[in-house]
């Protein structure tokens, strides 16, 4: 954290403007009205918190006035690690796109690969057959669980609470394990096509998903036992960083932040996509919207995620993985290697692309930190017209000062960790 000289009301008569001026060229619109009759004396100060600090989770900034300890007024700012996601929908084909959403939320890329190709698929008027679809379930969840684990062990490790991180990092890694097994890869994936799967699961792979989930099921557990009723994480979590019910509506919050204060939606549920409808889970929901609620509603949704998995590795059949659809299947390597009609194909597919009908199609999801969406406008041609991203994060991340108002710093850091900003679906 960076500080600079505190200064009078009266030889700064601008206050607390001319003082975010003076730190950070801090716009007008971000200014915060400092009473002129209110001297600070030297216990008042404004400092830089972020964007390197470690605790920020990203390259985040809140600049903060601050009284000792406590957070008296702040502002947040993001936007260090704009990469024109949005931009680049608009100006990369259908296909050459997929690898573009990994990088938004890379903690559960997955999802984000399934829900644009489910955005397009639309457009397209399109389904995938249903073992793609019963892999894409398995790949979301999946998804879901490693994200949960980063959330709650990072938060955690953010208050102290290192080795809780350790149990959780373990199968994390396996879970990544059984992802490479899918496509070669482990974080970024682009394992999605557009109608399809980039590739069929291995033989036995839904067996090794199965044995994950047995094992995961049991280190949840001990996870639980571990931190769920310590005596320090309870103090550095109960009735910090409240967001209530209301709070949560005017900042549109979705996900498992809305549903720790009492908002009972879940999209998977209420807006069921994909074979969403034909599984059982419950939807955990809390009441009070603070660090611990959001802390109990991701470790019982990483359950909830494992018992979906669980079902989907079950029904799942044999069969095609991709779509009988000439637009947007890419050629067999050996009709590619073997016949002239298969070699313009495939240089066409990844030259130029494939056309998509005129319209205009939005997809929503039930992401990881809540909903996300992919707002997609055609106007016939192998490349979006408009692309708009929906991500969690934007909404999330507003609300963090007025959540931390009139706490201390270190409330802050728990806040943050709680609400689980992805700066890379943040500055899309």
């Amino acid at each position: 954290m960076a500080q600079n000289n505190t200064h009078s009301s009266e030889n700064n008569p601008g206050g607390f403007v001319k003082e975010f001026q003076d730190l950070g060229n801090a716009k007008e619109h971000y200014s915060i009205h400092h009473d002129p009759d209110d001297l600070w004396g030297d216990s008042r100060v404004i400092v830089n918190i972020g964007p390197t600090h470690p605790a920020m989770h990203g390259a985040l900034r809140m600049v903060a006035k601050i009284n000792g300890e406590t957070i008296e007024k702040s502002y947040c700012e993001f936007g260090y690690t704009h990469r024109a996601k949005e931009k680049l929908g608009e100006n990369r084909t259908y296909h050459q796109y997929i690898v573009y959403t990994d990088r938004m939320n890379y903690c559960s890329a997955l999802v984000n690969n399934v829900t644009y190709a489910m955005a397009v698929e639309r457009l397209l008027g399109i389904e995938p057959p249903p073992r793609a679809v019963w892999i894409r379930m398995i790949c979301c969840e999946l998804a879901r669980v490693i994200d949960h684990l980063i959330c709650v062990g990072i938060n955690a490790v953010d208050l102290g609470a290192f080795s809780f991180f350790l149990y959780g990092f373990h199968q994390r890694e396996e879970a990544y394990t059984l992802i490479e097994k899918l496509c070669g890869t482990r974080l970024t994936t682009s394992y999605t096509r557009i109608g399809g799967l980039m590739a069929d699961a291995p033989e036995g792979w839904e067996k090794e998903v199965k044995d994950w989930v047995v094992r995961t099921r049991k280190v949840i557990n001990e996870m639980d036992k571990l931190l769920t009723g310590n005596k320090i994480w309870c103090e550095r979590t109960i009735g910090v960083g409240v967001f209530n019910k209301e709070d949560c509506l005017e900042y549109s919050y979705t996900g498992p932040c809305a549903r720790a204060a009492g908002i009972d939606l879940d999209l998977r549920r209420d807006q069921p996509s994909m074979f969403y409808k034909d599984v059982e889970f419950d939807v955990p929901v809390a009441k009070n919207g603070d660090v611990f609620d959001r802390y109990l509603v991701r470790l019982e949704e990483i359950r909830q995620s494992l018992n979906i998995i669980a079902q989907c590795a079950d029904r799942i059949q044999k069969g095609p993985i991709w779509v009988e659809d000439k637009r947007v299947r890419i050629p067999d390597k050996d009709v590619v290697h073997n016949t002239m009609e298969g070699l313009i194909h495939h240089f066409k597919f990844f030259m130029t692309g494939f056309d998509v009908p005129e319209g205009e199609a939005y997809t929503t999801f039930e992401a990881t930190n809540g909903e996300l969406g992919f707002y997609i406008v055609s106007k016939g041609g192998p490349r979006a017209h408009r692309m708009r991203v929906r991500g969690p994060s934007v909404f999330h991340f507003q609300a963090l000062s007025p959540m931390c108002e009139g706490q201390k710093i270190a409330d802050m850091v728990a806040a943050l960790g709680s609400i689980n900003i992805i700066a890379g679906e943040l500055d899309r």
